[in-house]
């Protein structure tokens, strides 16, 4: 369908709006969440599934899949149909030891990934020319809090989506080193499943990462940011007949954001299979690491796309997990929040922002074992992602909450499904630890 010349319309005639928008004005929140799944941390642990067990862990990201799909389905939904984040619908709906509880966990576990993030991404650049690592953890710091501050929302959002590109650096390093794609469909469609300590630890770890609370906050916040940013757009419970499209939104936002994160997951997984599990290296704690384990084996080509593919997503993550903090915070202490408003219209929104950030980077300036704080986040990570799951299930379900817009009984089965595997990642986490 041709569009409509402006020019030509006559006097008080709306030009008529293409009815298929083109898929990249679809993809928003749920792009720009599943890419930030694919923070430095969590390259970090793809890099030790496919270094430490080879390609016997794919099937786990084709099983994490749809429980990815439906638990931030669900978390989009709240946001769009009911116009508040997670945390504000908490607080109107539930006991605040409840919010709060929530809040602090997800504030900790945010704080300590943005610290490891932004260490991750000084030791790649360090990795690339050399220099001081804590130079480059403050500058990253400080890029990251002065953009999500003072550049425009609708232009932040644009500066996002372009920075998901960079995880296309995993895509490339797997044509570069070669794999066996026999092997690697055999195992992505029959599962190996081990009872030893190290590879149920490595399965849980893999389950944290890719369905992690933050997540949730985030892409809730951003949908209803998207429908404040929008002329006359409002939740559908105030505007029921955009249900239809928005939510078809939605869903394709989501499934192809979800897709996109595992797919990426699985090609770092192949390259680290492909070189450091052939050659016999296979204890990597870091992403820098295995960028720097990479280099004799693959080669500099492949060892340097995989560290600017660290600094691509730590670019795009680092905020989202500031952001998402701000959210819960804000939304939970009522206060004026959002990234479309001026700095001046929301201080303490944009102050926490700063806050989490400032905080993640010092974390690098003392004693604190990165490898550590990896592990520590994903315990918290972990513990908290079950609560608030529980909760997204109920609310998603709640009429007093949705209205007509509550969720089928597909999706909520599928939402239950995930939490249960997050609780059992939970307990396997702790039944594994010290083993």
């Amino acid at each position: 369908m041709t569009e409509q010349n402006p020019a030509a319309l006559l006097p008080g005639e709306v030009p008529k709006q293409p009815e298929r928008p083109k898929l990249f004005e679809i993809m928003g929140p749920g792009l720009i969440t599943g890419a930030s799944d694919d923070d430095p941390s969590g390259i970090a642990t793809y890099s030790q599934a496919g270094a430490q067990f080879g390609y016997t862990l794919g099937w786990t990201l084709v099983l994490t899949y749809p429980l990815m799909c439906a638990i931030q389905q669900i978390s989009a939904e709240i946001g769009r149909v009911t116009g508040r984040g997670l945390a504000g619908n908490l607080r109107r709906h539930y006991p605040a030891w409840l919010l709060h509880g929530i809040v602090a966990l997800l504030i900790v576990a945010n704080t300590i990934n943005i610290g490891a993030d932004l260490g991750a991404m000084a030791a790649a650049v360090r990795l690339l020319i050399g220099g001081p690592l804590l130079v480059y953890v403050a500058g990253f710091a400080l890029l990251s809090v002065l953009l999500e501050v003072f550049v425009r929302y609708s232009r932040y959002v644009s500066v996002l989506k372009w920075l998901t590109l960079s995880l296309f650096a995993y895509v490339a390093t797997v044509f570069v080193v070669g794999v066996p794609w026999g092997a690697v469909f055999l195992h992505l469609l029959v599962p190996h499943v081990s009872l030893r300590a190290d590879y149920l630890t490595v399965v849980v770890a893999v389950f944290g990462t890719t369905i992690s609370p933050y997540l949730f906050f985030w892409q809730a916040g951003e949908e209803v940011e998207d429908m404040n940013e929008r002329a006359g757009s409002a939740s559908l419970l105030d505007a029921p007949s955009n249900a239809p499209r928005e939510l078809r939104r939605i869903q394709i936002d989501t499934y192809v954001g979800m897709a996109f994160s595992n797919i990426v997951a699985l090609f770092i997984m192949l390259t680290t299979a492909a070189t450091l599990y052939a050659h016999g290296i296979t204890n990597i704690a870091t992403s820098a690491q295995a960028a720097a384990a990479l280099r004799p084996l693959a080669g500099r080509f492949a060892s340097t796309v995989f560290a600017l593919g660290i600094i691509g997503t730590g670019l795009l993550t680092v905020p989202v997990l500031a952001g998402s903090a701000a959210y819960a915070v804000g939304e939970a202490r009522d206060w004026p929040i959002g990234l479309g408003r001026r700095p001046l219209q929301a201080k303490a929104f944009y102050g926490t922002v700063a806050a989490a950030t400032v905080v993640g980077a010092i974390l690098n300036f003392t004693s604190l074992d990165p490898v550590k704080a990896l592990f520590w986040s994903a315990v918290v990570n972990g513990v908290v992602a079950v609560p608030i799951m529980v909760m997204m299930v109920l609310m998603a379900a709640r009429r007093d909450v949705m209205g007509d817009f509550v969720i089928g009984p597909v999706l909520k089965a599928v939402g239950w499904a995930a939490t249960a595997v997050m609780l059992l990642a939970a307990v396997g986490m702790f039944a594994t630890w010290g083993s």
